[in-house]
């Protein structure tokens, strides 16, 4: 008999990356989909799958526990706005924010995992699921970095990480080694299309997992869309975090970055 994951999608490819790689891996998989938040072909590829609105995400607890899940993920991001913005959050929603630390990404995630930790459901760390998508260190585009290219890396790596762990946001965008915009509540792609407006075209994207990075949340990666992000604002580069963050539809992303001359770099934190 099958052993059943708890699946909670949030935004992009994580959520169905992850649902592939569990169903490789021998487990059934038990999605829980975030209205507006993931991706509609999760319903296609899952062995269960049920839409949760976020003013009622408690909701997911009942529908784990009948379907047998013991153990899930977290996969993708989950718009903090949703949250901030609501009107309509139930009162035990409501209730179990307001016994968290506070409301930021990582400690509203850090309280739902306590709450489904006290049903009997553990969430797991997302590596065993994310491997075939995390990159070892090195130039990964065709076009090679360039002196001013690598200065406006180095200098926007060590702030990113600070900006990362205060919990503000993972990526920062840097041009001629001077910070032009800090991802904050919006998230990457808009905070790179914001760039293209303060500072125009050539900037750098360097994004970041945090020093000591909880792998069960908020996991930052990049995808297709990213790079999608990089060609509309007419960027120079991307670095992100090698041996740790995931990059999903790798193939058709540096693809797409070659045909743009849009630099690519893994990086290593040493």
């Amino acid at each position: 008999m099958k052993k059943n994951i708890g699946i909670i999608a949030g935004s992009g490819e994580f959520g169905l990356f992850v649902c592939n790689q569990v169903r490789k891996q021998g487990y059934s998989c038990i999605v829980a989909g975030i209205k507006g938040q993931s991706a509609s072909k999760l319903q296609n590829v899952s062995d269960v799958f049920a839409w949760f609105d976020i003013s009622n995400v408690l909701d997911v607890v009942p529908f784990f526990k009948k379907n047998g899940v013991t153990k899930a993920v977290f996969a993708g991001k989950i718009d903090h706005l949703l949250i901030i913005k609501s009107k309509k959050l139930s009162r035990s929603v409501l209730g179990l924010l307001a016994g968290g630390k506070d409301r930021s990404p990582s400690a509203i995630l850090k309280t739902a995992i306590d709450y489904l930790a006290s049903h009997g459901i553990e969430v797991i760390d997302t590596t065993m699921f994310i491997a075939p998508a995390v990159c070892a260190p090195g130039v990964l585009s065709k076009k090679k970095p360039t002196r001013t290219i690598m200065d406006d890396i180095e200098f926007g790596w060590d702030i990113a990480r600070k900006t990362a762990d205060l919990d503000i946001g993972q990526t920062v965008i840097v041009k001629n080694k001077a910070i032009v915009a800090i991802e904050g509540m919006e998230g990457t792609d808009k905070a790179i299309r914001r760039s293209r407006d303060l500072a125009g075209k050539n900037t750098v994207v360097v994004k970041v997992c945090r020093t000591i990075q909880d792998t069960r949340i908020d996991l930052p990666a990049i995808g297709l869309g990213t790079v999608k992000s990089l060609v509309s604002s007419e960027c120079a580069a991307l670095c992100f975090e090698a041996e740790k963050m995931p990059f999903f539809q790798m193939e058709e992303s540096i693809e797409l970055a070659n045909a743009h001359n849009i630099v690519i770099i893994a990086k290593k934190q040493y």
